[in-house]
């Protein structure tokens, strides 16, 4: 099974991690990566699932075709269509046995683009007990950075419920994004991933532009639910979109670009 030992050094350079990068999400050692990427030895079954899984190609891709030569749209899956499942979501829970609310602090972000499915990552992250959240949804609070999404103000706690797909998302709602490019983002969604592979951007704070981000980028999504904040709005501030109008503006656009292709 030369291709398997090919395809997984592949992938993991594609993806920009190191051997021990890896070994860790593979919960593996990274002298057992080495001695695979080297034909030295072959991953057996339970490896190769684990490895479909992470790098989202499918089995029968991850052991017959050579990825290194083969067309990209040839053998990656959609990412509209791709599975996100709880087996690759790391989660605590609490000693009556639900779910905690890990809480990721500004500090913790950049260690959290990497460790994000680590569960020995997430076990040291800080808890955050709210009982008034349902407990059959998983959740998980992010501090934000900046004054993009204003009135909420910087530093606030923002509560969101993991969504598995990324056709679950509403256009014009508030979504943390974790992307591999952009870090962790908190902005209002409009998906046109079945169109163009992309998803906008927008801040409610009309200083700044918004911007899309390619689908295949991101991590994890996170419907924003709820947010705390010890900082109070200011009174004056018209810095914030009306978010009807923007939806229904960024929608036309989005028709006349339609049209323009067509004709």
């Amino acid at each position: 099974m030369t291709l398997v030992n090919k395809n997984l050094k592949f992938l993991r350079g594609r993806s920009g991690w190191t051997q021990k990068q890896l070994a860790e999400k593979l919960s593996l050692k990274q002298s057992v990566i080495g001695s695979y990427e080297e034909e030295r030895a072959t991953p057996p079954l339970s490896c190769l699932l684990d490895m479909s899984q992470l790098f989202q190609v499918s089995l029968d891709v991850l052991t017959r075709l050579d990825l290194s030569i083969t067309p990209e749209k040839e053998w990656m899956q959609p990412t509209s269509v791709r599975p996100r499942s709880k087996d690759v979501l790391a989660i605590t829970v609490n000693a009556d046995g639900h779910e905690n609310v890990e809480l990721v602090l500004q500090k913790a972000s950049a260690g959290y683009l990497s460790g994000y499915q680590d569960p020995e990552f997430v076990k040291d992250l800080p808890k955050i007990a709210l009982p008034v959240l349902p407990r059959n949804k998983t959740y998980r609070a992010f501090e934000i950075q900046g004054d993009s999404m204003l009135p909420i103000q910087p530093g606030s706690i923002v509560f969101g419920e993991y969504q598995e797909n990324i056709a679950a998302i509403k256009n014009g709602k508030p979504y943390v994004l974790v992307t591999q490019h952009e870090g962790i983002v908190f902005k209002r969604v409009f998906s046109f991933a079945d169109q163009d592979g992309k998803l906008l951007l927008v801040s409610d704070n009309r200083a700044y532009a918004p911007y899309s981000v390619d689908a295949a980028d991101l991590l994890e999504i996170w419907s924003a639910k709820g947010f705390f904040t010890t900082r109070f709005p200011d009174a004056t501030s018209g810095s914030h979109v009306a978010t009807d109008q923007l939806a229904h503006t960024v929608l036309s656009l989005q028709e006349e670009l339609k049209k323009l292709k067509k004709s």
